[in-house]
């Protein structure tokens, strides 16, 4: 669904940060290399989508930061400094090592949870955000839904709302500074 939401992004001259897994910007660089010239902000989201947990070895953990970065520089030109773990799964050591390696982990809005992919219909996500929208959040939005994504649909609905009500869109690193 990327084409599509950058589409709409365009059309509301709204600016995303994606956090990608690496396997797929190796897969579509065309959309990375898209995403970046239409000003939006690439993060790191592991290269297999891995879930960290607290067997997760340090060397694996690294190794996705890598990777993913690798794939994103290669395809890019561009380093980024963000992160955020598949699933919101989060320990103590996956922050040291994240630090380490020299990342802001980034986590969602909790109260901007979309829960677009797991597709509880077009509605119930444009009410999520609609009905929660405050200054600075960060909303989760998926670009890749297994089966029929509701996301286009929803963005279609949210962003001309959320612009007629004064909201900018904006990357993490901008909202950040």
């Amino acid at each position: 669904d990327t084409p599509q939401i950058l589409d709409l992004l365009k059309q509301y001259h709204a600016k995303a940060t994606f956090f990608v897994v690496g396997k797929q910007v190796q897969e579509h660089p065309e959309l990375a290399k898209r995403q970046v010239a239409e000003g939006h902000e690439l993060a790191n989201h592991t290269f297999d989508h891995m879930y960290f947990n607290r067997r997760s070895s340090p060397e694996v953990i690294v190794r996705e930061l890598r990777e993913t970065q690798e794939a994103i520089y290669q395809v890019t030109g561009k380093k980024t400094y963000l992160f955020r773990p598949p699933g919101g799964y989060y320990n103590d050591r996956m922050i040291q090592i994240c630090k380490k390696e020299g990342y802001l982990v980034v986590m969602w809005s909790w109260h901007q949870d979309t829960w677009d992919w797991n597709r509880p219909g077009v509605a119930k996500i444009v009410n999520k955000v609609l009905n929660n929208a405050r200054n600075g959040d960060i909303v989760l939005m998926h670009d890749h839904v297994e089966g029929k994504s509701q996301t286009v649909d929803a963005l279609k609905q949210i962003l001309p709302e959320l612009q007629k009500r004064g909201y900018r869109f904006v990357t993490v690193s901008e909202l950040v500074e």
